[in-house]
C-alpha cells in the first residue's frame, strides 16, 4: 500500500469545492438528489447506473437544450451498446457552443515560429470555407476525408469541416512512411485527400510532396486533393499525375457564400476512423461517432482532467496519436487548444517547456518517454521558463518510473498536479485517470475514470483486488467504437476486444487495481508496440523487413521496463549463407525508417537461429515478451504446442545476458 513518502499532491480547497468535479457533485446532489461522500461513491455509482450517470453529464453539459433522446441505453450488451437512440447532434456544432472571442480559439506554432492566435470567428470562418469546398467537392454525409497532415490549425479546421457535413474523418501523420498510410486509407476509401506538402521536425524540412503523389496513386477513390501549402508557394502544377484527380490549393478556396451548416446526424452517425497498430495484420479502422465521442470528452476533459474555459491546452502529439483528438476535444469546453508542430526536443530537450512558456500553456499533455528523457538530463524547467500559470501535466504512452514522478513534482511549478491516464485508441479516451479530489502519489494512477467499470481479472474471469491482471471493462461505454471498417460481420471487432472474456471489453494491460482504487498499469499484455505513446503493429515492421532477400524470418518485441524505460529488440534469421554485419544492419534499419516510422527503429537488432511459433504459424511474440520480462520459460508456452521450443531457452538466456527486466507479476 501506498505510504505518506509517496505522497506528491493533496487536493485544496479549490480543487475540493470549486473544480469541475465538486460542481458537478454539488449538482447532482441540488438536482437529483443523490449525495456522495467522495470519489469512491460517485465512480461506484457512475459505473453501475449507467443510466442515471450517463443522463447526468447530458443535462449538467446542457445537452438537454439542444435535443431529446427516446432513453438512454436503448440496448446495454457488449458490443453493440445502443446510446441515446433519438438523439441529434453534431460534433463541430458542439465544438462552437462555447465560442467567444474573450479568448482564441486555436494558438498554432512550428519549430522557431511564433505563435498565431486564431479566434473562434476566425475559426469559424475557415471551417465554413472548407465545408463549403467540400460540398462542392460532392463529399455528403457517409463519405471519407482523409488527411496527410501534421499538427496544423488546417488540420483542425478539416476535420470541423468535414463532421460539419456530415462526412467520416481519417488522418495519418507524414512521418508515416507511404505503404503504412495506404495500408489505413485504403480500407477508408476517402473521396478527398486534405494533404500538407511538408513538414519540419527537429530542425530538417521534409518535402512530402512526392509522397502525396504515390498516395494518390494508391488511392483509386480519391476524386479531389485539397492541397495544404504550408512549407511551399500554392502549388500551381498538380502533386499527382491522375488526370481523374482534381487538386485544389487550401490558401486559394474561395469564401463560403452561405453560413455554416452542420449536418444533423444522428447520435451515432460516424465521426472519424482511428487505427489499431496493425499487430496481428492490417490496422484495424475503428470507427466511432459524434454523440459517443462528445458525451465522453465533455465528462473526460471536463469531469476527470478538469479542463475549463480559461486553460490554454497543450498536448506534444503527431496526428496519428488519438491524445491529437483528444486535444481537438478541449474547444467542446471553450479552452484555448495549442497546435505545435515539431519535435518537443528542439532545439534541445527543454523543447516542450520552451512551446508551454511562449504560449502561455496551462495544462501540457507530454508521452512518458520524454519525461524520463528530462530527468536524466538534469534539467529545471520551473528555473529556466516563466511556467507560473502551468497547473497540471497530463502524462501518458507508457508508464514512468517512481523517480520520474517525484522529478515532474520537483522541478516544475509548485503546486502542479501530474495526471497519470490511461485509455486508449480503442475508446478515444481515458479509462483509468486522475482526478482533482484524490491525493497524487508516486506510480499510481489515481482512480478508475468516471463511467468505466473498471476491473482487473484473472484468467479465469474472476476479479482481483491487489494483484495483477487484465485490464477489462465491465459495461458499455459511449465512445466505444460503432464498428471496425470492413468488419461486415462484426468478427474481428468481437475477437479484438470480447473473444478472452466473452460480453466484457479485455483492453490488452496488465493491471492492479488497489482497495484505494488507484491503479497500476504494468504494460501491454498483447504484442503492441508502443514507443513513445505511438502504437505500431508487429506486422508492419514484418511487413519491411521480411521483403529484404537477406532476411529468412524475423520477431519484433517491446519490453516496458521496470525502471520506466521501453526496450524494443529485433531478432532476425539471416538467410541462408548470410551473414547479420553492420551493413546489413544499417539497410535494416534505414529500410523501418524510410517505409514506417523513425521513432520504430529497433534498439538492438540480434540474430537469431529460428523464430518459435504456434502450430498454426503464429509468432509467439507475447510469450517472448514475458520471458524478456522475467518469466520462466516453462510458464509461457507449452512445448509441445510450438515449433522451435528451445528457442525459449534462447530467449530466456538473452535476457539474462542483457540484464532486461520488466514488470514483475508476469510470471
Amino acid at each position: 500500500m501506498n505510504t505518506d513518502t509517496d505522497l506528491l499532491w493533496s487536493p485544496g480547497r479549490r480543487e475540493l469545492e470549486d473544480s469541475n468535479i465538486a460542481c458537478f457533485m454539488d449538482w447532482v446532489s441540488e438536482v437529483r438528489g443523490l449525495h456522495f461522500s467522495g470519489y469512491d461513491e460517485l465512480w461506484r455509482w457512475s459505473s453501475t447506473d449507467l443510466a442515471g450517470f450517463w443522463s447526468a453529464v447530458w443535462e449538467f453539459y446542457g445537452l438537454d437544450a439542444v435535443t431529446d433522446y427516446d432513453e438512454v441505453l436503448g440496448e446495454a450488451s457488449m458490443p453493440g451498446a445502443e446510446w441515446f437512440p433519438g438523439a441529434r447532434l453534431n460534433f463541430a456544432e458542439r465544438c462552437f457552443a462555447q465560442a467567444t472571442d474573450a479568448r482564441p480559439a486555436l494558438v498554432a506554432l512550428t519549430e522557431g515560429g511564433t505563435p498565431e492566435d486564431i479566434s473562434w470567428h476566425e475559426l469559424r470562418r475557415r471551417v465554413t470555407d472548407v465545408a463549403a469546398a467540400l460540398r462542392r467537392m460532392g463529399v455528403e454525409p457517409g463519405d471519407c476525408v482523409a488527411g496527410y497532415l501534421p499538427n496544423l490549425p488546417q488540420t483542425v479546421v478539416a476535420l470541423l469541416a468535414t463532421a460539419a457535413v456530415g462526412a467520416v474523418w481519417t488522418a495519418c501523420s507524414p512521418d508515416f512512411g507511404t505503404p503504412s498510410v495506404l495500408a489505413r486509407l485504403r480500407q477508408a476509401r476517402p473521396t478527398v485527400l486534405v494533404a500538407a506538402d511538408g513538414y519540419r521536425y527537429g530542425g530538417k524540412t521534409y518535402d512530402k510532396r512526392p509522397e502525396v503523389a504515390e498516395l494518390a496513386d494508391g488511392l483509386p477513390t480519391v476524386r479531389h486533393i485539397l492541397a495544404v501549402d504550408s512549407l511551399f508557394a500554392a502549388p500551381t502544377a498538380p502533386w499527382s499525375g491522375r488526370p481523374d484527380v482534381e487538386q485544389h490549393a487550401w490558401s486559394a478556396l474561395p469564401a463560403a457564400e452561405e453560413p455554416l451548416d452542420f449536418a444533423d446526424v444522428p447520435f451515432d452517425h460516424p465521426l472519424w476512423i482511428l487505427w489499431s497498430s496493425g499487430t496481428t495484420g492490417i490496422p484495424k479502422g475503428i470507427v466511432q461517432g459524434h454523440g459517443g465521442i462528445v458525451v465522453e470528452l465533455l465528462k473526460a476533459l471536463g469531469l476527470g482532467v478538469d479542463l475549463r474555459a480559461d486553460d490554454r491546452y497543450l498536448f506534444l502529439t503527431s496526428t496519428s496519436w488519438m491524445v491529437w483528438n483528444f486535444l481537438v476535444g478541449g474547444l467542446l469546453h471553450g479552452s484555448t487548444v495549442i497546435l505545435y508542430d515539431g519535435s518537443p526536443t528542439f532545439p534541445d530537450i527543454d523543447g516542450a517547456w520552451r512551446v508551454a512558456e511562449r504560449t502561455g500553456a496551462t495544462v501540457v499533455g507530454l508521452g512518458a518517454a520524454y519525461l524520463t528523457a528530462a530527468e536524466k538530463a538534469d534539467t529545471r524547467p520551473a528555473d529556466a521558463f516563466r511556467l507560473g500559470g502551468l497547473r497540471t501535466v497530463l502524462q501518458t504512452g507508457s508508464s514512468l518510473p517512481p523517480s520520474t514522478w517525484r522529478w515532474v513534482h520537483d522541478r516544475l511549478t509548485p503546486g502542479m498536479r501530474l495526471q497519470s491516464i490511461c485509455g486508449g485508441t480503442d475508446v478515444c479516451s481515458v479509462l483509468a485517470g486522475s482526478t482533482p479530489l484524490l491525493p497524487v502519489r508516486v506510480g499510481r494512477i489515481q482512480a478508475p475514470a468516471l463511467g468505466v467499470a473498471l476491473a482487473s481479472w484473472d484468467p479465469q474471469g474472476h476479479p482481483v483486488t491487489g494483484e495483477q491482471g487484465e485490464l477489462v471493462v465491465t459495461a458499455p461505454l459511449p465512445s466505444m467504437p460503432l464498428h471496425f471498417v470492413g468488419d461486415a460481420d462484426g468478427a474481428r471487432y468481437r475477437a479484438s476486444y470480447f473473444e478472452t472474456y466473452p460480453g466484457v471489453w479485455r483492453h490488452g494491460d496488465w493491471v492492479t487495481i488497489d482497495t484505494d482504487l488507484s491503479v497500476v498499469v504494468a504494460g501491454r499484455s498483447d504484442s503492441t508496440l508502443n514507443r513513445s505513446g505511438v502504437r505500431m503493429g508487429s506486422a508492419d515492421i514484418y511487413a519491411v523487413v521480411d521483403q529484404l532477400p537477406e532476411i529468412a524470418d524475423s520477431l519484433v518485441i517491446g519490453v516496458e521496463q521496470a525502471d520506466g524505460g521501453y526496450f524494443m529488440p529485433l531478432f532476425v534469421v539471416p538467410a541462408q549463407g548470410t551473414a547479420l554485419d553492420d551493413g546489413l544492419r544499417r539497410r535494416i534499419t534505414t529500410a523501418i525508417r524510410s517505409r514506417l516510422s523513425p521513432r520504430h527503429v529497433p534498439d538492438l537488432i540480434v540474430p537469431v537461429p529460428a523464430v518459435p511459433r504456434t502450430l498454426t504459424g503464429k509468432k509467439l511474440e507475447v510469450p517472448v515478451k514475458r520471458i524478456l520480462q522475467g518469466a520462466r520459460s516453462s510458464d509461457v508456452s507449452s512445448e509441445g504446442s510450438i515449433t522451435h521450443p528451445e528457442m525459449l531457452t534462447w530467449f530466456a538466456n538473452f535476457a539474462a545476458d542483457k540484464a532486461i527486466s520488466g514488470p514483475s507479476a508476469v510470471d
